[in-house]
């Protein structure tokens, strides 16, 4: 009887105890992986893995981050533990070339770029932010903790909050840095991977292919936590989980043939095989708007539904594979595209925005920075620009320039100048780029000597500047793949409404990285004075060590020789050598300790 009650009270508290945890959690939370391939111009293929995890849940709230279900629990504390409120970060491999592929989803500049909202609350940011940038740099096997006060920035105007908040949010709360040298390789992905509910066990992961993601033209990590409404009312909150992975593969490169067709298993190494138990929606969505009246390509097999939309003026169309009921007929997908005409491809069509970022000037001493920036729209334009130097660049900000055809343009900017091996300069311009026209923006720096400590072992490489920032807001979906803001989900772009007539798209573009050469010394030479120095010291030590401490012992040639020496002579014999003869000049060289030791033995055996 008593065993009995026992397990009674055993079963009430288990039932308690999953009544209040995990059920709690479980209802709250949602999961969809979604893959967008993209045929763009010149025979290249735009894949972009999208995971999106929704919770139910306040990031304000305090006792939020205490039990997990399918937000990863490593992301959860780092967040609640340095009072994070929004968190973008991007580990980018090659440069996304605008002017030929459009906009990608999430677009991001070479190397790795990090940008976070801190919660009110925060006291020391600072502080915080150091903290944090070790804390992520260690959860994804980066160089995050590089991020110092040389290369941070408190951006003024841009990279406004994408989430909701509840109230205004000081300016001071951000904070923005990149490292333009960051290199992205396996063992950034693998931590990547592992804060997906299947990690790469099941689902869209398992087309997951290191080698041919490294060697693909263009790879892209990233991770953005923000805050949403939780329903379309906004009564709740929730926090959002995206995490992205973009490619681009030259597919004409890569096939054996030279081929422009695809499939899921030539771009990935694999088919798909299974999808993710965890996940309430798996697709696969391939952008067919460049297929007018399928005269270029055609895709096998069939979609399980086609979708038409028109995001502004342009219309837009999506062939939808929904994995789950595809996989139940029990045979693997593999989803290809093959071209009416191997010789009539995608023709590139340029964006509404574009820019193009390089250095002018000659020589070590005074150099520029340029920026052309094409607005091919036939409406004008106002964008906001962004632009971190290092402190090594000393900008002359009375050269700042924004000409257009010759034509100064007017501009509001803010400008805060760097302190040396202390922060960098930071530049936002607001400006209107006019219609149908391509906009300069110019200024010019002088280069800064280092101390010889400071250059880095490969200092004749250059030094590297990160890449500037464009935001706008443009009337145009031209080329344009992200979904709206009010979800990350790819598929709300189905469902999406337009506010008004003349919906505006949220636009952030990343100009290429840049390569500076400063003056550098001849690192050769304190090699040379080095091997030089410690070879005249050597040498003038073992002489001098020579001569201070050799004694000279004069030697009787007549002196009849012990019983050992002929020893020694007699075995020499033997082996058919000559026997060792000693020299007889008061000078004899040898072993003053090895002597004394001989003369003591002769006159031994001389006395016996």
């Amino acid at each position: 009887m008593a065993a009995y009650c026992c397990m009674n009270v055993k079963s009430f508290l288990l039932s308690l105890l999953l009544l209040f945890t995990p059920s709690s959690a479980v209802g709250r939370d949602e999961f969809t992986e979604e893959l967008m391939i993209k045929p763009l111009s010149g025979g290249f293929v735009y894949s972009h893995f999208q995971f999106t995890t929704k919770w139910n849940a306040s990031i304000h709230d305090s006792k939020t981050f205490t039990h997990f279900h399918l937000f990863p629990k490593s992301l959860g504390e780092v967040l609640k533990q340095y009072g994070v409120q929004e968190l973008h970060l991007s580990q980018t491999q090659g440069l996304w070339r605008h002017k030929l592929w459009g906009y990608p989803v999430h677009d991001a500049p070479p190397g790795a770029e990090l940008w976070v909202w801190f919660k009110p609350s925060v006291k020391d940011v600072n502080s915080a932010w150091t903290d944090l940038v070790n804390a992520v740099s260690g959860l994804f096997c980066s160089s995050l903790n590089f991020l110092d006060s040389k290369s941070t920035v408190i951006p003024r105007r841009n990279f406004q909050p994408l989430g909701v908040t509840s109230g205004p949010v000081p300016r001071y709360s951000v904070r923005y840095g990149s490292l333009p040298k960051e290199i992205v390789c396996t063992e950034n992905l693998t931590p990547w991977k592992k804060l997906l509910p299947c990690d790469s066990k099941a689902g869209l992961s398992t087309l997951f292919n290191a080698f041919l993601f490294h060697d693909a033209n263009y790879h892209s990590l990233g991770l953005h936590v923000r805050p949403v409404c939780a329903d379309d009312s906004c009564t709740e909150e929730a926090i959002e989980l995206t995490q992205s992975l973009s490619v681009v593969t030259d597919v004409i490169s890569t096939s054996l043939i030279g081929s422009p067709n695809w499939q899921l298993k030539s771009l990935f190494g694999n088919h798909l095989a299974s999808y993710c138990p965890l996940a309430t929606r798996s697709l696969i969505m391939v952008d067919i708007t460049s297929n007018k009246n399928d005269s270029l390509f055609k895709l096998t097999p069939e979609p399980t539904i086609t979708h038409t939309v028109f995001r502004g003026q342009e219309e837009h169309s999506y062939a939808t594979y929904d994995v789950r009921s595809m996989l139940q007929s029990g045979r693997a997908i593999n989803v290809g595209l093959t071209y009416s005409n191997n010789q009539k491809l995608i023709e590139a069509t340029p964006p509404p925005i574009h820019a193009h970022r390089f250095i002018t000037g000659h020589g070590l001493e005074d150099g520029g920075v340029s920026c052309l920036i094409s607005n091919t729209m036939p409406t004008n334009q106002t964008i906001s620009y962004m632009d971190v130097l290092p402190w090594f660049t000393r900008v002359k900000f009375s050269s700042l320039q924004v000409t257009n055809n010759g034509v100064n343009v007017p501009y509001k900017t803010f400008y805060l100048p760097a302190k040396d091996r202390v922060r960098p300069h930071q530049l936002e311009l607001t400006f209107t780029l006019w219609a149908k026209s391509v906009t300069k923006v110019h200024f010019t720096f002088t280069r800064a000597f280092l101390k010889w400590t400071e250059y880095p072992p490969d200092a004749h490489h250059g030094f590297h500047i990160g890449a500037a920032s464009i935001t706008a807001n443009i009337p145009s979906s031209l080329e344009y793949t992200a979904p709206g803001q009010t979800s990350s989900q790819l598929s709300s772009i189905f469902t999406e409404k337009p506010s008004d007539d003349n919906p505006r798209f949220f636009l952030r573009i990343h100009t290429e990285t840049l390569l500076v050469s400063l003056p550098t010394p001849d690192f050769s030479m304190p090699y040379n004075v080095i091997c030089l120095t410690c070879t005249v010291v050597a040498i003038a030590f073992g002489s001098i060590h020579n001569l201070t401490t050799r004694r000279f012992i004069q030697l009787d040639p007549l002196k009849k020789k012990g019983l050992l020496s002929k020893l020694k002579a007699l075995v020499a014999k033997l082996r058919g050598g000559q026997p060792e003869t000693k020299p007889t000049s008061e000078t004899q060289q040898g072993s003053v300790s090895d002597k004394k030791t001989e003369d003591l033995v002769d006159e031994e055996e001389e006395k016996s």
